[in-house]
């Protein structure tokens, strides 16, 4: 049981390090361009769900596409609002 408990408390740790990790590079990377482009791609609802949905379907993974999305939330490069 402790062995279970400790190994998703682990997995759980690496990942939010390993977002935590993705945000502070992201920051280091992107400039205003990237910021502008996504501002511009998801400038109201219908177009972030479009572009959210072909992003999606182009690299056939959701979980990929909400740990991109969290990342350029965490990095600030996008809201979530």
């Amino acid at each position: 049981m402790f062995q279970i408990i400790f190994g998703v408390a682990g997995g759980l740790a690496i990942f939010l390090y390993g977002m935590s990790l993705c945000s502070d590079g992201l920051q280091r990377v992107s400039g205003s361009a990237l910021k502008s482009i996504i501002h511009k791609l998801t400038s109201n609802p219908v177009k972030g769900v479009l572009v959210g949905a072909i992003v999606t379907l182009l690299i056939q993974s959701s979980t990929a596409t909400t740990v991109i999305l969290v990342g350029f939330v965490g990095a600030k490069l996008m809201t979530l609002a």
